[in-house]
């Protein structure tokens, strides 16, 4: 895997499918650009260059214990950083969940793509920082302490998945509130899942910016990422003229 530099020269990986307009992906927590190698091929198969950085604290990037590594919004600095050192400056956006947010931080502070996609994503998660009560905070502080793991609790699927607890607990504290959505003109598709209740009010989310969209697709915050009428979804969203 190729790397490039993060905002403070962290060493960060990414994947690189494809020849043509360059799309890039942010995947949701706990994961890494592999999540979107699917959609990734056929969204290659319609002529996108497309991008699959993996965040810090995830996958192949490096994710350093300690926390002056991960300061507020540092996913969206090393998101520029990408874009710089890669010289994209006509390009489209999308994030899954987690990556949907670092989507809307990159446009909140300044990014001008030519299209975005914010999926899996919702107007009350991006108007609030993570509090240190969340499931996910309350999970990762679970692994880290050694205590006990449900079969098919977040932490369980966190320690399946082969996240590092630290990392991830300094990830989540990076989250800033996103205000000024009516600042954002950039065209944007916000999509989710049918079922994927605690995302409802993703319809709001699309409301609020000046040029957004709205679509469902089959399945909870889960399955819909894998679901095909996501990609195709995405596919006819940045084909539009």
């Amino acid at each position: 895997m190729p790397h490039f530099r993060g905002h403070d020269g962290l060493e960060l990986s990414y994947r690189d499918l494809g020849a043509g307009r360059p799309l890039v992906l942010f995947h949701g927590l706990t994961g890494s650009g592999r999540d979107w190698l699917g959609p990734a091929e056929v969204l290659a198969a319609h002529g996108h260059r497309v991008l699959l950085p993996d965040l810090r604290g995830h996958g192949a990037s490096a994710g350093p214990h300690d926390p002056a590594a991960y300061p507020p919004d540092v996913l969206a600095d090393d998101g520029f950083a990408l874009l710089e050192q890669l010289g994209l400056d006509d390009y489209d956006l999308g994030g899954y969940s987690f990556g949907g947010r670092v989507v809307l931080r990159l446009l909140a502070r300044g990014a001008r793509p030519g299209r975005a996609i914010i999926a899996g994503q919702s107007l009350d998660a991006v108007r609030r920082a993570t509090s240190r009560t969340g499931v996910y905070h309350r999970a990762l502080a679970t692994l880290i302490d050694g205590g006990p793991v449900a079969p098919g609790s977040p932490a369980y699927w966190i320690r399946q998945a082969g996240g590092d607890p630290v990392a991830l607990l300094h990830v989540l504290d990076t989250h800033v509130p996103t205000t000024g959505l009516d600042r954002i003109t950039t065209p944007t598709l916000v999509v989710v899942g049918e079922e994927d209740h605690n995302h409802a009010t993703a319809d709001a989310l699309a409301a609020a910016l000046p040029d957004g969209r709205f679509a469902k697709v089959p399945g909870d915050h889960y399955t819909a990422m894998s679901s095909p009428e996501l990609t195709t979804a995405m596919v006819e969203f940045l084909a539009q003229a």
